[in-house]
Order: C-alpha cells, then sequence, then structure tokens
C-alpha cells in the first residue's frame, strides 16, 4: 500500500511478484518476440471458468447513500473494463488473427504487425488489471478500497511506454490502412464484411480509437468517485493518487497524440509545395505548427457584397501562416470505414510578422492602397470611397447608418448652442433637453458602433502581404475568413498575436528545460515574456512586498483588442520595506496589451500585504432588500496591511479610489499577511498572532469590534492561505489550521529544523506546497491527513541558481515567493531567477512530475512576488448573433408606434433607445416611399415636467403634461467616456452575478507577473536597453493563451 501510495516502480515490483504467486497461469515470455517490443510483458491466458470477469454481490442492507454511490461508480468501472477488454479481444482476434494467417494472404505480415503495433501489450496490462479490479471488487463491503490499485496498476513507466508506442503509431497505422483498402480490394471488402456482421456494427478505426480514449474515461469515474467519498474514509488519499497519475498519464498520451497529428498535417502540406523554400521550411525542424482549422474564405465587392465563398485550410506556423485549397474528394466506402486524410496546394505564404489582423472599421489603410480580394486577384480601392481610411468589408449599410448619427449629432450639437442662446425661458427647450438629445444620439452611435462589430464576430480579417508591384512599393491585400463562431476568431486572433511574442529575442529562447525533447511540447508550452515594465518608487528604500488582481471588464474594448489585451481589470502593486517610514500602492490599469499606471496612493507607512475580496452571493433575505439598499452597495473590496499594524479597506474600482474602513490591531504589530475565508478576514501580526475579523449580518465591512486573537508562537505569522473553509497559519517552522466553521486550531509540524520558518504556502487540489526561510527545498502536504507526500531539492535541479557569472557560487538557495497557476507551479528565488514545474489539475495531489523549466529571464534582486491574473470575456462578446450567419440583413431604423400620438411627421417619438439595437438586426428595413418613425432622444431625462419655465407647445393647455415612456435607469457616465479603456469605470466590477455568466462562457485570459529589482538575461547577454538598472523595480509579465471551450 505505501509502495503504491508513493506510486514507485518499487511497488510495481512489488505487484508483479505478488500476482506471480498467487497466480499460477501467468508464464513469463521465453523469447522476447521482435526484440524491445515485448521486453517486460507476459502472455496471459485468463479462464473465465477459474477466474471469472469482476461481478458485485448483491447490496447489504443499511448502507449510507454515499456508499450506495460508490457501489454504482464501481459497477460502472467494472462494466467499463469489462466492454474495453472485449473492444481489444475483438481487434485481436477478428482483425489482427485472420490477416496473419497464411491461408488468408490479404496482406503482408509485414504490414499487419505494424498496424496492430503493441495492441497485445495494452491487452495483457487490462487484463491484469482485471484479475486484481475482481479481487478488490469481491472483498468491496469490507474494505471499499479503488484507489490505489489504479495507483499500483497505472503509475509505472512501462504502461506510459507501451501507450505511447500504440499512441504515436496510430497515425501511420491509419495510413497503411488507407493505402490497404485503396491497392487491395480484397482486404477493403474483409473489413466491410466485419463491419456488417458485428452487433454493434463499429469499425476497425472506432475500435483501435479506444484506448486513446481510454484514460479520459478512467478520470471521469474516478472524480466521480472521490466526490462521493467523505474526507475521513481511506480511499480518500489513494483516490487523489489515482488521479493525479491518470492525468498526468492523459496528459502525456493527449500531447503526443497531438504532435504525432501535427507531423502528419505538414507532411501533407510538404507533399503539395511546389515552393523549395516553404518545403524546406515545413520540413525544418525548427517549424512547429501552432495551429490549423478549415475556414471560409469570402470574397467582396467593392460596395460589400459577397461575390463568392469557398472552404480554405489555414496553418498557423511559429513564423509563417499558409493558406491552401483543400480537396476532400476519395472513395466513399473507403472514407466510411477510416478518416481519409486531404490534399492541399498552396494559395499563399506569409511571413507571420508582416501579417496584421484588421478590425472592423479599423484605421491605418489608406484609401488609395487599401485592397479589395476579387476572385484570384487583389484590386485597388477607389479613392473616391465614401467612407475615406476605413476598410469598406461587410454591411455597407450599418457604415452609412453610423455616418447618419454622427451628422445629425453635429447638428445637434450646432442646435445646442443655438438653444442657449435664446432670452426665454422654455420646460421642453432648454440646454439641459437638448444636451438630453446629444447624449441620446451618443448612444446610439454606440449602439450601432457595437451592431457592426456584431455583424463581424465571426469574420477575421487579415491583411497580407504580397509580391512588390513594379515599382517597387510594397503591396498587401486583404483576405476575410468567415469563422464557425466567434471562440473561433478569438482563437485565431489571440494565437496569432502570441505567436508574434515568440519570436521576440528574449522568447528565443525564454526557457531553458531539463528535458531534452523539447517536439514533445504543445503549442506556447512555455509562457511568453511580452512585456517589462519599471515602477517608480518616490524613495530608493521601497521595495515591492505585494500585488493583487481585480478583474474588471471594459465595454469600450474592440473584439481584437479583447481577444489580445492581458486580463482585464487593475494591478494593485504595493510597495514598502522595513527601512522606510512610508508606502504606497500602485495601480496599473490591464485593459492592453501593456500596463498602465492611472493611480498612485501615497501611504503614512510600509504597505506589507493585499488581499482581493470578492463581494459574496446575497442569501434570499439580501436578495429581498437589495433593491433598498443599492446605493448604499459597496461591491468587491481590497485590504492593504500596513507596517504600523493598520489594515485599510478600498473599494476596488471606484473614481476616487475611496478608503471604505480604516482599523487596527490590538496589539499594534506590523501586519504580515491578510486572508479571508466567507464572513471572516485573518490577519497574519508580526508577533505570532493571527487577528480574526467578523462581518456583522447584512454589512459588506468588517465589524472592527469583533477582533479575536489567536495565538500561534513568538515569531511572525508570514503566511495564510485559505483551504475551502478553513485558514492555514504558518509560524515558525508549524503550521496551524484555523477552521472556518467555529474557529478551532489544530498544528503540525511542516520542517525538522525549528529555524526554518514557513514563508510561502500555495495550494491545488488535495495538496499545499510550502517554502520556507530557510534551505532550498520546497515540500508538498495533504490538506486532510497533513501528512508530508513530496519534497523537492531545487539547487540539486537547477545548476543556474548555484553558479554566478563566473561559475562561483551565488549563495544560499532561498525561495521569496510560490504560485500555482494553469497545471504550473511558480517558484521565484533570491537570486532573481523564477522556475516551474508541471502539476496536475484536477481534483488529485499537485505531485511534481517533470523535470521543470527554468526562466532565462530574471530580475536582478529576488523575487519579490509572483501574482496571477485572469479575467473571463465578456458573455456578450461570446453571442453569436444573426449577422454571423448572414451579414447583408439590413437594419430598419424606423421605431414601433410612437407614443406623441399623430402621424409622427416632424416629431420625436417612437420606440425607446433601449431597444433600438436589437430590433435593428432583426426587422427589415422600411420601403422608401414609407416615412420612418422617429427614435426617441431621450437620455437621462424621464420628462420634463420639474424643469423651470413654460411647456412650448403648438397644442392646448392640458391639465397635466404629457410624460414621455419611462426608460429604464442608466449610468451614462460609461457612454461619456473617450476611447481609452483605462479611464475608470464605476460599478463595472466582476462580481458574483458576472462571475457565473463568464463561468458558462470558459473563454479565460491568464497572464502572470513577477516583481523585484531590475532586469537581466540568464546565461547569456542582453542589450544595454534590456537590462534596467538594478535598483529599479521591475515587473514582467507572462501572457499564457486564452483557454476556449463552447
Amino acid at each position: 500500500m505505501k509502495a503504491a501510495r508513493n506510486g514507485t516502480k518499487d511497488g510495481l515490483e512489488k505487484t508483479k511478484l505478488a500476482m506471480l504467486r498467487k497466480v499460477s497461469f501467468l508464464q513469463r515470455k521465453e523469447s522476447a518476440g521482435e526484440g524491445k517490443d515485448d521486453a517486460g510483458y507476459m502472455d496471459v491466458s485468463v479462464s473465465e471458468l477459474k477466474h471469472p470477469p469482476p461481478q458485485l454481490c448483491p447490496m447489504p442492507e443499511g448502507l449510507s447513500r454515499q456508499q450506495v454511490v460508490r457501489r454504482l461508480i464501481l459497477s460502472s468501472i467494472v462494466q467499463s473494463e469489462r466492454s474495453y477488454l472485449d473492444s481489444l479481444k475483438r481487434i485481436l482476434q477478428e482483425y489482427q488473427k485472420p490477416l496473419l494467417e497464411t491461408e488468408s494472404r490479404l496482406l503482408n505480415p509485414k504490414k499487419v504487425r505494424p498496424i496492430f503495433y503493441r495492441l497485445q501489450e495494452i491487452h495483457q496490462c487490462h487484463s491484469m488489471f482485471q484479475i486484481a479490479l475482481a479481487s478488490r471488487v469481491a472483498e468491496w463491503d469490507s474494505s471499499e478500497k479503488i484507489g490505489d490499485l489504479f495507483v499500483a496498476s497505472f503509475s509505472k513507466s512501462m504502461v506510459l511506454d507501451v501507450y505511447s508506442d500504440y499512441v504515436n503509431n496510430f497515425t501511420n497505422a491509419m495510413a497503411l490502412i488507407k493505402k490497404a483498402c485503396i491497392s487491395k480490394p480484397a482486404f477493403l471488402e474483409f473489413l466491410k464484411k466485419k463491419q456488417a456482421s458485428s452487433p454493434d456494427r463499429i469499425t476497425l478505426y472506432g475500435l483501435m480509437v479506444k484506448p486513446i480514449q481510454r484514460f479520459p474515461q478512467f478520470i471521469l469515474l474516478l472524480q466521480d468517485m472521490l466526490k462521493n467519498t467523505p474526507r475521513a474514509h481511506p480511499d480518500r488519499l489513494p483516490l487523489q493518487l489515482a488521479l493525479t497519475d491518470l492525468e498526468t498519464l492523459a496528459e502525456k498520451l493527449n500531447e503526443q497524440k497531438r504532435l504525432a497529428d501535427q507531423e502528419a498535417e505538414i507532411q501533407q502540406l510538404a507533399h503539395s509545395v511546389g515552393d523549395r523554400n516553404l518545403n524546406k521550411l515545413l520540413n525544418s525542424e525548427q517549424r512547429q505548427l501552432l495551429q490549423c482549422e478549415l475556414l471560409t474564405e469570402s470574397v467582396y465587392g467593392e460596395k460589400g457584397q459577397v461575390l463568392k465563398s469557398k472552404e480554405r485550410k489555414i496553418f498557423l506556423l511559429n513564423d509563417t501562416l499558409i493558406c491552401a485549397n483543400v480537396n476532400l474528394k476519395g472513395p466513399s466506402d473507403i472514407s466510411s470505414l477510416v478518416p481519409i486524410g486531404p490534399k492541399y496546394t498552396v494559395k499563399w505564404s506569409a511571413p507571420l510578422l508582416h501579417t496584421q489582423v484588421v478590425e472592423v472599421g479599423q484605421e491605418g489603410f489608406d484609401s488609395r492602397d487599401s485592397l479589395i480580394q476579387l476572385g484570384s486577384t487583389a484590386k485597388r480601392h477607389n479613392s473616391t470611397s465614401s467612407i475615406t481610411g476605413k476598410v469598406f468589408l461587410g454591411p455597407p449599410r450599418l457604415y452609412q447608418e453610423l455616418e447618419e448619427l454622427q451628422h445629425d449629432l453635429a447638428v445637434v450639437e450646432e442646435v445646442n448652442l443655438l438653444v442657449g442662446t435664446l432670452i426665454g425661458t422654455y420646460q421642453n427647450l432648454n440646454t439641459t433637453v437638448s444636451q438630453d438629445w446629444c447624449l441620446a444620439l451618443q448612444r446610439l452611435i454606440r449602439l450601432k458602433e457595437e451592431e457592426i462589430q456584431s455583424a463581424n464576430r465571426c469574420r477575421l480579417r487579415l491583411s497580407v502581404p504580397g509580391k512588390p508591384d513594379k515599382s517597387g512599393r510594397p503591396f498587401s491585400f486583404m483576405v476575410v475568413f468567415n469563422t464557425p463562431s466567434p471562440l473561433t476568431k478569438i482563437s485565431w486572433v489571440n494565437r496569432l498575436h502570441l505567436a508574434k511574442i515568440n519570436q521576440r529575442q528574449e522568447n528565443t529562447p525564454g526557457w531553458d528545460c531539463a528535458e531534452d525533447d523539447n517536439k514533445t511540447k504543445a503549442p506556447f508550452w512555455c509562457p511568453l515574456l511580452s512585456c517589462r515594465l519599471p515602477i517608480s518608487t518616490s524613495t530608493k528604500e521601497l521595495k515591492l512586498e505585494a500585488a493583487v488582481h481585480s478583474p474588471a471588464q471594459s465595454a469600450l474594448l474592440g473584439f481584437c483588442t479583447a481577444s489580445t489585451s492581458l486580463p482585464q481589470g487593475y494591478l494593485w502593486v504595493a510597495s514598502g520595506g522595513s527601512c522606510s517610514t512610508q508606502g504606497q500602492v500602485e495601480i496599473f490599469s490591464l485593459n492592453r496589451a501593456t500596463p498602465r499606471l492611472v493611480k498612485t496612493i501615497q501611504l503614512g507607512a510600509p504597505v506589507l500585504c493585499l488581499e482581493y475580496v470578492m463581494e459574496s452571493c446575497p442569501t434570499t433575505e439580501e436578495e429581498e432588500a437589495e433593491d433598498a439598499q443599492v446605493a448604499a452597495k459597496i461591491g468587491n473590496i481590497i485590504c492593504l496591511g500596513l507596517q504600523d499594524g493598520s489594515i485599510l479597506v478600498y473599494g476596488s474600482i471606484d473614481t476616487a479610489v475611496q478608503c471604505l474602513l480604516t482599523f487596527s490591531n490590538p496589539d499594534g504589530c506590523p501586519v504580515r499577511c491578510l486572508k479571508h475565508s466567507g464572513s471572516f478576514l485573518f490577519a497574519g501580526l508580526a508577533n505570532g498572532k493571527v487577528a480574526i475579523y467578523q462581518r456583522k449580518t447584512g454589512e459588506r465591512l468588517w465589524d472592527t469590534e469583533s477582533c479575536r486573537l489567536v495565538s500561534l508562537g513568538c515569531e511572525s505569522v508570514c503566511s495564510l492561505l485559505t483551504i475551502e473553509e478553513d485558514v492555514w497559519a504558518g509560524c515558525s517552522n508549524q503550521v496551524t489550521v484555523i477552521q472556518g466553521s467555529n474557529l478551532h486550531t489544530q498544528s503540525f509540524e511542516a520542517h525538522p529544523d525549528p529555524g526554518a520558518s514557513v514563508s510561502h504556502m500555495v495550494g491545488s487540489g488535495g495538496g499545499v506546497w510550502m517554502a520556507f526561510s530557510r534551505g532550498s527545498s520546497i515540500h508538498l502536504f495533504h490538506t486532510e491527513t497533513l501528512e508530508q507526500l513530496q519534497e523537492i531539492n531545487l539547487s540539486a535541479r537547477f545548476i543556474h541558481l548555484t553558479q554566478g557569472k563566473n561559475g562561483k557560487g551565488q549563495g544560499e538557495v532561498r525561495v521569496t515567493s510560490l504560485l500555482i497557476c494553469q497545471g504550473l507551479l511558480w517558484v521565484g528565488t533570491a537570486q532573481g531567477i523564477i522556475l516551474t514545474f508541471p502539476v496536475p489539475t484536477l481534483e488529485g495531489i499537485p505531485k511534481i512530475k517533470g523535470q521543470g523549466m527554468t526562466s532565462l529571464n530574471a530580475h536582478r534582486g529576488p523575487v519579490d512576488f509572483l501574482v496571477s491574473t485572469s479575467s473571463t470575456l465578456s458573455p456578450d462578446m461570446l453571442r453569436r448573433d444573426s449577422t454571423c450567419n448572414n451579414g447583408e440583413r439590413g437594419s430598419d431604423r424606423g421605431g414601433g408606434n410612437g407614443d406623441a400620438g399623430g402621424d409622427g411627421k416632424g416629431r420625436i417619438g417612437g420606440e425607446r433607445p433601449e431597444q433600438s439595437g436589437s430590433s435593428q438586426s432583426s426587422r427589415a428595413s422600411p420601403r422608401r416611399d414609407e416615412k420612418p418613425k422617429g427614435l426617441l432622444l431621450q437620455y437621462r431625462l424621464h420628462s420634463t415636467c420639474q424643469l423651470p419655465g413654460k411647456l412650448l407647445t403648438a397644442q392646448p393647455d392640458q391639465e397635466q403634461p404629457r410624460v414621455p415612456p419611462e426608460h429604464s435607469p442608466e449610468d451614462g457616465s460609461i457612454y461619456e467616456l473617450s476611447e481609452d479603456p483605462d479611464v475608470w469605470v464605476r460599478g463595472r466590477p466582476v462580481g458574483w452575478g458576472r462571475e457565473g455568466e463568464t463561468r458558462r462562457s470558459k473563454v479565460t485570459s491568464m497572464a502572470i507577473f513577477s516583481g523585484g529589482r531590475g532586469y537581466r538575461r540568464v546565461g547569456g547577454k542582453a542589450s544595454a536597453a534590456a537590462c534596467m538598472d538594478s535598483s529599479e523595480s521591475t515587473l514582467l509579465v507572462w501572457q499564457l493563451p486564452l483557454t476556449l471551450s463552447q
């Protein structure tokens, strides 16, 4: 059990010996067959009479609900494994065996063996697993353990080797089957007969793809089993370890499958390339296929009409973009049995750095040099176009309507100036009313711009460099691709952006890998350094202490800009230091590809820590009273811990950055760390205590009078970590778990050296990684049993940490920051070097399985902090409107029934502005001879009856003035802003409601920020401009690919 839990090779040998002792029919092979292929495997002939398949006994009475569910999941595991073994047996008995018989002569045996390569070993592996599974099922009601069996069976290198060989050979096997079907009609007929005679009519391809799908199926079943396993159950830790091993195995197999498919795609493309230079590029070892997909190219005329559409295959290499024609024709009888790869004809290729994504209506292409793709040639745009400087691609009516609104706004602004010269005072004709017209038109312009973007959410526009013209001038042409969904366009824009970043000098290379085989890595497998940003502090004594991300969505970002920018929101960076008597917080906007400083807060004491607190989901009682408390709503907040013992609470998004609350801990000790859990705020103090504050019922801020002190020791509490409802606190070499429900404590020793204080903690899944003030090791602990599961010595793995520029030592290796993000454990060191290790991302244990990487971009001083930033794209950007399918659909400029009465001539009436945007894309345009009804130009004013002066009207006086229809209250500040989304907007943070929407969309942008002194390149020379002053605080920003899912 211990060997299985630790996942060692010793555990495998013990399992083998135990099975050989107990199972008499397992015999080692006398011959190794064809060399290394069969090494380490045994022939297994299982008699179902002596060893029947696993079978659960009848369910006993008195079981709890979780026990019943666990039995059902175990039954699913048994049935799934039995079905999988039957499929493997069918391949071997019904396909491989007849084809190897000398009487059949359908295929040469030398071609049959590569088709079914490693299937025999996979069958043997799972036959052994079924034997052990049957024994475990028989004793289920007494032990209820299954996790350790998965660890012992699938955590070994021999399982990875055999599955890797099969996956790597799968594409080649399908190619052999396809070739044999074309050249051997008898073989094709053999496959057809086998499929027709099978009860489920599964093809050979459908059977052979099952080993690739096997481990994801296991993961889903074990996840369900873990969800229904209590915390104190003896099977819980083995299940978590099993999930860890299966996830690691599945990721490696998926990556190898991706690599094999990539190689097959590139080879297929290389066969059709006539250009020698391009062929050389495709066959180069340096090239890497980042993304390829079938997209529909649309060719537009000068007036925006679609001339023709055709499917193209787009290949994004690490430095080249290739567009190819696709020929999917092939024999239908063969394509029904095995996938037939397409044939390509390269249409054009272009250097990636010279290819630009062009947003709809984007400026930058002069009308005289703009190009419109017409047929197979590029035609220059007419310089007399009605929209100078615009890329006139898409529904022209939308641009025309936008111009009309802009013209009307200019006229109304002039009217506003004239109204201001009136001598008399009129209730409904004054500057307040005319300014309201201006605001309403500004809003309609904004809605029209959003409608134009909506019409092009599924269109990818690229400016591609062509051959120079006769005069030698550079020549570019525009291509437009229709994508299946907005997600596809987002993915392409993001990948093109990151591929360009990947070619920068600091990313070639950006990381040093301990593993030799870099080809087995996914595209953008290394985080890309996107920018470096100096931070100016008021004094040299200030050092960076902490940073936190406050996510906020900006409605002003364009579609492509949101796909390439950093995670939207604001980064708060705190500075302090023991040698300083003051502190500051700098707030950066992340709504662009490069952070921008928008505000600096000067404080009277150094800032030591930050904590972001998201607004909690309201309870039923709070929802009932929410309408009455809208004005007093605080939203998300950020807490600051200071050297003088103060805790400041700020609103995370507010124009004035208002301080909402200030209080001090009773001892007045420096606040070293802050964490929140539920309704509690935990503050780690320098005197070894934790101050705990609680909210009052219905309040957003904490009650300063509710402070409770929990003493942990004599040294500082340097680290706090929230694990579900509990909080882990590190003091000296001890860690104390404070239960959130009743504040009870439980302590354990994290390091044998009393002088090694717990300095940093990060959690993921069922484990917590810890770093210490002494030594170069990091330790992994289980969150439930509190036992140590792994220890990693950094100095023994990374030579850069122990050698200086001249090969001399750099002093003690010490960890100064920790972070877990998207399957990577980030480690910042006192040498300024950043390390990453791959860790699982599911509910398992975040054990380190790989060798890790060293960033070649480092700080000159210690890495003061590592912080992850993430945000989800607005669901409105991902919604696929009808305009994606039919961009030429007209928009209705008319309104509904006017409320002002009459025939609408010369009268401002009609539908509400809130409805104009959606209605315009769904109704046909009015006839030219029919006068459309106007829009109600009313934005902020619900009525003019409260304004001074008399009502100016041609109608006779009425007892009660007519009131226009009510509008939904709306904050108009967003429509008054400039195009720069760095301007702060009230009321736009990502709250609990918006978080739920974005979580469903599952489109997440992520970046990692590190802070420290200066910048340098590790193991190489950097330019003088690149190497920043060692005394200057610097942010390094690593950008990660968007994670997309439907």
